[in-house]
């Protein structure tokens, strides 16, 4: 209702499962649909891989309590563009949605970092329901790091050193000022890494550039 109040956002939509909220996904094609990750049936995982399945204009921001739910970054993986922490202030909400809205993706290094690579580190499984054990969560882990390193061998020396700051959490900006480039040249590495890696944003290079090792959990 709070959302709903906010003048440059329309609520178009609620739902209460998973799989109503994909059929009003399809149904009314929203900007952003802010997703939670546990409800009746069908979870806020499998909900995202299929809003987001279709490659559509309708991107997915995960609702989390963050350090309680495992399940962010399978999310990620099913094509959410960023995610929400449930006791953030209600601007960093909205904030959220128009960033996510205008087609970038939300990436707080001093969150995602500790997330995802928290989660490469213990591989969970893509399926989003945890890993099947430590010997099969290695060897999963081993496996997401050689498909990496296969996508990463269409992309030059130069861009391989741009996903690596975008893994370390860096912003445009900042990349430009670590290597002494202009804003307008990282700009159009980013969407050459986008094109090649054939992801979808910002959050997909994030999660590729932990599995292919360029970074690390501690950084």
């Amino acid at each position: 209702m709070v959302i709903a109040e906010t003048a440059d956002v329309e609520v178009v939509g609620e739902a209460g499962t998973g799989a109503e909220a994909v059929r009003l996904a399809a149904e009314l094609r929203p900007d952003v649909v802010v997703m939670d990750i546990r409800m009746p049936g069908m979870d806020g995982i499998e909900a995202t891989r299929l809003v987001t399945a279709d490659g559509g204009p309708t991107r997915v921001v995960v609702l989390t309590t963050f350090d309680e739910d495992e399940h962010v970054y399978a999310a990620l993986h099913a094509g959410a563009s960023g995610f929400l922490v449930k006791d953030m202030a209600l601007d960093d909400i909205l904030g959220a949605v128009r960033v996510v809205a205008a087609g970038d993706a939300l990436i707080a290094p001093s969150v995602t970092r500790r997330l995802i690579g928290a989660f490469v580190g213990g591989c969970p499984s893509r399926s989003g329901t945890g890993g099947p054990g430590p010997g099969a969560r290695g060897v999963t882990a081993a496996a997401a790091a050689v498909a990496a390193e296969r996508r990463l061998a269409a992309i030059t020396g130069r861009e391989r050193e741009i996903l690596t700051l975008v893994g370390r959490g860096l912003s445009n900006t900042e990349i430009a000022a670590e290597l002494v480039l202009s804003i307008a040249t990282v700009k159009t590495y980013m969407t050459r890494l986008l094109a090649k890696l054939d992801a979808r944003d910002r959050v997909q290079l994030v999660i590729l550039a932990y599995e292919a090792g360029l970074v690390s959990v501690s950084g």
